[in-house]
């Protein structure tokens, strides 16, 4: 029996922030963003959208007739939540007109999604004919004026996972890799993480080349034997330090097929930037949607790493027609549709907030036309909106 990926979703706020813009304003060259880190835009959250919006407007995509009464356990993951005790996948099952589902919430960096999608996938195989969805969600947020400022974004991705999957079937060989360090953290008093950059990116790499040699043991596999490796991407340029650190490993004409598919799977991030949780499949759907090597029957590598931290190196095969389950002209629609935010506009966005006493608070819906949205805030209660 197969499990995997059977269809993929993408959510994004309708509102950007062009980084040239900011490195001028910052007094920044602009190709320090633009080439060093590699980002060109980042996605910018309006009050309207949080991780319980964006991943419901993000399952809309991939739920129809066919699925929805067979969902069976819906997961978001999210470093991004609203609630320190009941889990935002609750309202994201109410927003989505879904029933009866195990619903929960994870929190592990941006292993969330992946630890989600791995429960998914021992969930399916113990119930064949039920599926999950699995979601991650969230706004990356460092402050105005800081060094990770040019590293923010948001949105959401999400997967329904299967049974005959027809996009993606997982392979059951993993390697993790995780430790106790402290490399990046948001404590409850801060709106903003706390991160050791260098020593973040120092981390990325050291966890990659140990689940890339402990699966390597476990199977028997080498770099041969990937079509395309894919990473979590808090900015497009820490996974190509990690990838050229086994490009030694493969021939020239595999270098070059490797660093054409890593590419094609930045494009999607350049424009949108970090979604934490979701940063790892907005690259891997990023590689389907813009590249015309790949076929049914090639292996893709997926690694995933949230700080703190845990990693983990996953496979799998593309299915025949995965290029039905895909939606790139949709997607490319979306991001050519959104709103560029002057500088000021950006600043006052980002320093936008809910009032921390509950006090009742309505939301100017005049920029966002998403189709769920949050409306506001009475008697401490977020109050969402399915408006189409």
């Amino acid at each position: 029996m197969q499990i995997g990926i059977d269809k993929i979703g993408l959510f994004t706020p309708n509102t950007y922030l062009d980084l040239v813009m900011l490195a001028n304003a910052r007094g920044v060259d602009p190709d320090k963003y633009t080439i060093g880190i590699g980002q060109d835009q980042m996605a910018i959250a309006p009050l309207s959208q949080d991780s319980v919006t964006m991943a419901a407007n993000a399952a809309r995509e991939v739920l129809d007739d066919d699925n929805r009464d067979s969902i069976g356990l819906l997961i978001l993951g999210t470093e991004s939540g609203i609630d320190q005790s009941k889990a935002g996948a609750l309202y994201v099952q109410r927003l989505l007109g879904l029933k009866n589902a195990r619903a929960f919430e994870i929190k592990e960096a941006c292993y969330g999604a992946t630890a989600g999608l791995m429960t998914a996938y021992d969930f399916v195989t113990a119930h064949p004919n039920q599926k999950a969805l699995v979601i991650g969600s969230d706004i990356a947020r460092y402050g105005l004026d800081t060094p990770g400022e040019v590293t923010q974004g948001a949105g959401a991705v999400a997967m329904i996972v299967s049974a005959a999957p027809h996009l993606l079937a997982l392979e059951p060989a993993t390697a993790i890799h995780s430790d106790d360090i402290q490399d990046f953290w948001r404590p409850n008093y801060s709106k903003e993480a706390f991160a050791r950059g260098k020593y973040s990116t120092e981390q990325y790499i050291e966890f990659f080349q140990a689940t890339w040699a402990d699966y390597r043991a476990q199977t028997g596999r080498t770099i041969s034997d990937f079509k395309a490796l894919t990473f979590h991407l808090p900015y497009t340029k820490m996974g190509l330090k990690a990838l050229r650190t086994i490009l030694p490993e493969a021939t020239e004409a595999e270098q070059a097929q490797l660093l054409d598919r890593y590419q094609e799977s930045t494009l999607y991030s350049r424009q949108i930037g970090n979604i934490y949780t979701g940063a790892l499949y907005l690259g891997f759907l990023s590689l389907l949607e813009h590249s015309t090597q790949l076929v049914a029957g090639d292996r893709i590598g997926l690694f995933s790493y949230g700080s703190g931290a845990i990693s983990e190196f996953f496979t799998g095969i593309l299915q025949p027609s995965f290029e039905k389950q895909l939606a790139g002209a949709d997607h490319k629609a979306m991001l050519a549709a959104r709103r560029q935010l002057t500088m000021p506009e950006y600043e006052n966005q980002f320093q936008a907030e809910l009032p921390e006493d509950g006090s009742e608070y309505e939301i100017d819906l005049a920029m966002d036309n998403a189709p769920v949205i949050l409306k506001g805030v009475k008697e401490h209660e977020r109050n969402y909106q399915v408006r189409i």
